[in-house]
């Protein structure tokens, strides 16, 4: 009889268990986390009959065994995790076959914590320093990041990976990062910017001095991007035009050797977007300087008014006059409008913690003599700084809501003192989608 038992045993093999990814985040309170697809199976067994389970957490209070739900049936599962503390802790997920031989996999899980609007918010994994989005259509965004030069693609409901990845660096001739803080879409094209300023220790680096544009084909999940063209010489051109005028603003001054961009009266561009009923003037939304600086006023947008053309073929960029808007002493981290001419304005400090600094997110109809309009004050309690709006629903929509981004490259997401951007696991780095109510 025992002869027989081994016999029967030795007729299965082995069960097989593989991991979509052996690293996975989640947040605490978070709805719709990210999930790791699990395949498993047994020769000479039916894979229906194979159970799944997680067998040991090595830190409890970030999550137990009893909070990981798998789902699925046959060779493709699905493990989630349900987040109970801030930390990281190794998950033993095993496979057990249908004659009591098991083979395990360690899933490494990190979980942020509880947020305001939890219920609101998706995670968008790979990158934790998104910088500026745009809609594609489809529920689907397409995000830059200011510490590469990677452009992803996005599903906005939901929390995970990106659907594609693109980096043009070669295209444009640059290996440096641009540091991407702006973007626009007319058409099927989108203009990207980088911040035009000197990096963090006021060293001039040429890549930052960088415009350039995407094509776009398809929508949703299959749109696609092409480079179209770059224009490496915007910064030089809005100090020359401010020189001419007077030094009005000190663009000179705010892109001197040794100058850091985020003071009061550097110069550092975070926003754009197209004037109202424009396809060629683009507004230029500057975090640094404000106006005048010495009393912490007002922030600027100068329009380029030949956008189209500077990117284009390279002619030198043209100006309008410059619009100055009371954000109420903040500047512009980012700002998108929609078909009708309405704008919603990301504002934000000229300074550099994003942690403690105050958001706020306005209105504007587009014309220069009126008044921006608070609609919301953003959450300054949560990890990183409030830095993209996808899109503009309808201002005049009662309850019409927004969704923004955060750039969470120097928060503390674990609470391990790492910042975010210095993880070592693209999984593990992440930047929060967060949907706002903007009308009552």
């Amino acid at each position: 009889m025992g002869m027989g038992s081994q016999a029967r045993a030795a007729s299965y093999g082995t069960p097989s268990l593989a991991l979509s990814a052996a690293y996975l985040s989640g947040a605490v309170g978070a709805s719709g986390d990210p999930v790791v697809q699990v395949t498993v199976g047994q020769s000479g067994a039916d894979a229906a009959a194979l159970t799944v389970t997680v067998s040991k957490s090595s830190k409890t209070s970030v999550a137990t065994t009893g909070d990981v739900t798998f789902t699925g049936t046959g060779a493709a599962r699905q493990v989630a995790v349900a987040a109970r503390g801030q930390g990281y802790t190794d998950l033993t997920v095993k496979v057990t076959g249908v004659d009591g031989q098991t083979a395990t996999k360690t899933l490494h899980y990190a979980a942020s914590a509880a947020v305001q609007q939890s219920a609101d918010s998706r995670y968008f994994t790979g990158s934790s320093d998104a910088s500026a989005a745009v809609d594609v259509g489809g529920g689907y965004v397409v995000v830059a990041d200011d510490e590469s030069n990677s452009l992803r693609l996005y599903d906005r409901s939901t929390s995970g990976a990106p659907v594609k990845t693109w980096d043009f660096s070669s295209n444009i001739g640059v290996s440096k990062e641009i540091d991407i803080e702006g973007a626009a879409r007319v058409g099927d094209t989108i203009y990207w910017t980088g911040s035009l300023g000197n990096n963090k220790d006021g060293v001039y680096k040429s890549a930052r001095n960088t415009v350039f544009t995407t094509k776009v084909t398809g929508s949703g999940a299959s749109t696609a991007l092409s480079y179209a063209g770059s224009y490496a010489k915007l910064r030089d051109d809005l100090v020359a035009w401010d020189e001419a005028n007077g030094d009005r603003y000190g663009f000179a001054a705010g892109t001197a050797d040794g100058q850091v961009p985020k003071q009061i009266d550097g110069f550092n561009v975070e926003g754009l977007e197209f004037a109202p009923g424009s396809t060629t003037t683009a507004y230029i939304g500057f975090r640094a300087p404000l106006t005048p600086a010495v009393t912490g006023g007002k922030a600027l947008l100068v329009p380029v008014t030949n956008i189209d053309k500077v990117v284009g073929s390279g002619a030198s960029a043209t100006f309008g006059t410059p619009v100055e808007l009371d954000l109420g002493g903040l500047s512009v981290r980012d700002i998108r409008k929609n078909a009708a001419n309405q704008y919603l304005i990301v504002a934000g400090s000229w300074a550099a913690d994003d942690n403690t600094d105050p958001y706020a997110l306005y209105s504007w109809d587009g014309d220069p003599a009126h008044a921006p309009v608070k609609r919301v004050d953003l959450p300054t309690s949560d990890p990183g700084g409030w830095e993209s709006v996808v899109d503009v629903p309808d201002l005049t929509v009662s309850g019409a809501r927004a969704q923004l981004i955060t750039d969470n490259g120097s928060a503390d997401l674990y609470g391990d003192g790492t910042e975010a951007k210095d993880l070592t696991h693209a999984e593990w780095k992440k930047s929060r989608a967060t949907w706002f109510t903007v009308t009552s």
